[in-house]
């Protein structure tokens, strides 16, 4: 099945470039490229897409806000493009329903495995980056937490699972620590999405730091 992406940056070098890696696997097609953020609004309504590659600074409006549209009206996952210079705009980010993180000098294999899983529903939180940003994010920027309701509607277990989320622990290593199968731990993972009314992993990370389950810096 093909994955169909939008590359949006208003940097038509950094875009084009990203559109011709993305372009030449076999199984990702760039349909739509864009300049800012309400062209970008503007390609995924028109092509509804899997992915959409987003930068955070781009004028007329600003990737946080498209993405914040995108989210809201569409399934189209969102991946966000960021420098180390741009910390403080990655909890809005967040906020708004990105699904993962990528520096603007990914390597050309990271940038086509992370479309590859976000568009598979996962969100991209191994980079070391991207917790240490949500670290950093949620000590200096505290705010309601995502979830509508209290950790209370959740089970002993489940919230074992979102600790370990949390920690960005993959399906495997949660498996592994709970002494479950990897099909048990999807099960919890499903569970703790929906009681909280998460949309995916990264929420669920930021869920755990702003409940206080998790503390910024705790492994």
């Amino acid at each position: 099945m093909t994955i169909n992406v939008v590359v949006a940056d208003d940097q038509e070098l950094v875009r084009s470039g990203f559109s011709m890696i993305l372009d030449a696997q076999p199984d990702i097609s760039v349909v739509a490229e864009a300049g800012d953020g309400a062209e970008a609004i503007e390609a995924v309504r028109r092509h509804a897409p899997d992915v959409l590659l987003l930068d955070i600074r781009m004028p007329r409006m600003d990737g946080i806000e498209a993405a914040r549209v995108v989210c809201d009206e569409t399934d189209t996952k969102v991946l966000m493009l960021t420098t180390f210079d741009q910390d403080d705009y990655v909890y809005d980010a967040l906020h708004a329903g990105a699904s993962g993180f990528l520096l603007k000098d990914v390597r050309r294999d990271d940038l086509v495995h992370a479309v590859r899983v976000v568009a598979a529903g996962d969100s991209l939180l191994a980079p070391a980056v991207t917790r240490r940003l949500i670290d950093d994010m949620v000590r200096r920027q505290p705010r309601p937490a995502i979830a509508p309701v209290g950790l209370d509607v959740l089970t002993d277990r489940e919230r074992e699972t979102l600790v370990l989320l949390g920690r960005g622990l993959s399906n495997a290593e949660i498996a592994a620590e709970l002494v479950v199968s990897e099909h048990t731990v999807k099960t919890h993972v499903s569970n703790v999405l929906m009681k909280l009314g998460l949309r995916d992993r990264v929420q669920a990370v930021v869920a755990a730091y702003e409940s206080g389950l998790l503390q910024p810096g705790a492994r």
